[in-house]
């Protein structure tokens, strides 16, 4: 049914439009207002009758468009003065992704109201975030601990779309979370937010430009981004100025632009991750084949030194980093997380921890970084979105942009990301609940303190003191002696009672020294045992260390003697040298 001001409503006075919004707020019924499929305003009720109108505040009182349950209203023009019950002053009601009083609310039969219009409850007064991904990445754990935290926010309800069913049947939501992932029907999304016209998180048709590195190179060009140098190889277009290489031994030349090996060769489709590094004859030539982690590989060395006759490329220079590459994690403009990993170049192992998750390093960005990343999200227009850093040459360059991705293991980044995201979306939804826009703290420098983030405690840093391993060798030297002045020596000491003995002091050396010369001066006069004969090089070795700077001093000398009841045991040390 669809009254005017000429129908049999006539024209309303202020008093029948006041008696009419008291009706309304005793009633409360149940109400949803969104966009419609041709992006106007629509109104929905559920068994209730709405009467609305201009408040007395505007000088001209609109045409109300009324409808019933069975039908569905024209686009309506609608201005509120005070139309919440805590009486603050609401913003326009229409447009794009509009919510009465500021908040979107669930149209089911059961969501609040009756013939007899009993009140609806406050937790159907909700703003319904869509999700729509592939199930792998929305029931993925770091998406989970993202949702989970959402649905903390008391205005917020979590839908996740389901995967096989048609557009017209997904749930009609105030915003979407939609990303692209192998599978993933892209059209698919962007055809429901065209008949939906939620608040999109990360824009939908730029997606399509980040799955091609062609598209991604010339973007981040735009925003003035550094970028490796480089050049397309595309043996897809029809002109032949576009697919001319020529290669040698240890260069290629692509399009008249030379690249000295080492050179990275990507595939331009992003969804291949198969990259080839080639290295000059001089450091031993051939490939390294960089893929998706397989298990503890990230990359394999290859003897073949061509590059690939086939496909479409781009050749860039390869950047020479410290063996890292710095993954960064935006969440709007302002906000981004840094990681580092072990770079896939090196030689493809991946560093794994005791619970087999991949190692990655706490990395604190520099303010140009920053200014980067801001760039990365506007440009692309993807609220959360991921991209690779290179450090090289005192420069930062983006080398891949890979769209909708979150850090995997941090506490703190689901409890900022969440954050983030939950403001974002009220404050673009439901702009009369007045939250207050806070980014959560980012460190600038780290922390000299232990400090406490979120929920637990998590690991921000790993300090490691490392001795470098340029000292002085031990001169050691060691010898089975059977004499009786060295067993009169070591029962002296007490070297029965432990098995050993170490001797230190001046006079203990003395005596040691004392013996090794007794012993050589046997020897010289051929009235030793031939035993003693045997170790004369020894004896001779012991009586010049000895003898050093002419006198006992120090701790840089000492004489260790361990009883062996049965000899010397098999294997051990060799005898040779001090």
């Amino acid at each position: 049914m669809k009254l005017k001001r000429n129908s049999t409503c006539g024209k309303m006075s202020y008093t029948e439009l006041e008696h009419g919004y008291q009706g309304l707020k005793r009633t409360r019924p149940s109400f949803y207002i969104g966009d419609d499929g041709e992006g106007g305003a629509s109104l929905r009720t559920t068994k209730t009758r709405l009467l609305l109108g201009a408040m007395a505040d505007f000088p001209q009182i609109p045409e109300v468009y009324i409808s019933d349950a069975d039908c569905i209203a024209e686009p309506y023009w609608l201005m509120m003065g005070d139309l919440t019950d805590g009486g603050e002053d609401d913003d326009e009601g229409s447009g794009k992704g509009g919510l009465m009083g500021g908040m979107g609310v669930d149209d089911g039969e059961d969501s609040g109201g009756d013939e007899g219009g009993s009140g609806g409850s406050d937790v159907s007064k909700q703003v319904v975030v869509g999700v729509c991904a592939m199930a792998k990445k929305s029931q993925s754990k770091p998406m989970n601990e993202i949702l989970t935290r959402l649905q903390e926010f008391e205005y917020l309800k979590i839908v996740v779309f389901p995967e096989e069913e048609p557009v017209e049947d997904w749930p009609i939501c105030d915003c979407l979370i939609s990303f692209h992932s192998k599978g993933f029907p892209l059209d698919k999304a962007i055809q429901y937010s065209n008949l939906r016209h939620p608040f999109i998180i990360n824009n939908l048709h730029m997606q399509y430009d980040i799955q091609d590195r062609r598209k991604v190179y010339s973007i981040l060009e735009k925003e003035g981004i550094e970028i490796p140098r480089y050049a397309v190889l595309d043996r897809d277009s029809p002109d032949p100025k576009d697919h001319e290489l020529v290669e040698s031994e240890d260069h290629v030349e692509v399009n008249g632009v030379v690249f000295n090996k080492p050179f990275v060769e990507k595939p331009v489709s992003a969804e291949d991750h198969n990259i080839y590094i080639y290295y000059p004859t001089s450091a031993g030539g051939g490939s390294q084949r960089l893929f998706r982690k397989i298990g503890s590989r990230s990359s394999v060395y290859s003897p073949e030194s061509r590059v690939r006759k086939t496909g479409s490329f781009i050749y860039e220079d390869f950047m020479p980093t410290d063996g890292t590459d710095v993954k960064v994690y935006t969440v709007g403009p302002d906000y981004a997380h840094a990681e580092a990993r072990k770079s896939p170049a090196l030689d493809g192992k991946v560093e794994r921890d005791s619970e087999g998750k991949e190692i990655r390093y706490p990395v604190i960005l520099s303010n140009a970084e920053k200014l980067i990343s801001r760039k990365v999200c506007l440009a692309f227009k993807q609220t959360v979105c991921g991209f690779d850093l290179l450090r090289a040459n005192g420069k930062s360059f983006v080398c891949d942009v890979n769209g909708f991705s979150f850090v995997k293991n941090s506490n703190k980044y689901y409890d900022d990301c969440a954050k983030i995201l939950g403001n974002m979306i009220l404050r673009e939804l439901a702009p009369t609940l007045h939250i207050p826009w806070s980014v959560p703290f980012q460190l600038d420098d780290p922390p000299i303190v232990p400090t406490t983030f979120g929920k637990m405690m998590e690991l921000r840093c790993v300090v490691a003191v490392i001795r470098h391993g340029d000292r002085t060798p031990k001169q050691k030297m060691k010898v089975e002696v059977r004499h009786p002045k060295f067993f009169e020596i070591f029962e002296k000491y007490d070297g029965y009672k432990d098995g050993h003995v170490k001797l230190k002091r001046p006079k203990q050396l003395q005596e040691i020294l004392d013996i090794a010369r007794s012993l050589l001066s046997e020897i010289q006069h051929r009235a030793a045992d031939p035993e003693i004969e045997e170790k004369q090089g020894k004896l001779e070795q012991l009586k010049s260390v000895l003898e050093m700077y002419g006198h006992f001093s120090g701790i840089n000398r000492k004489v260790q003697m361990k009883y062996q009841p049965r000899g010397r045991p098999r294997g051990s040390s060799s005898d040779d040298g001090f």
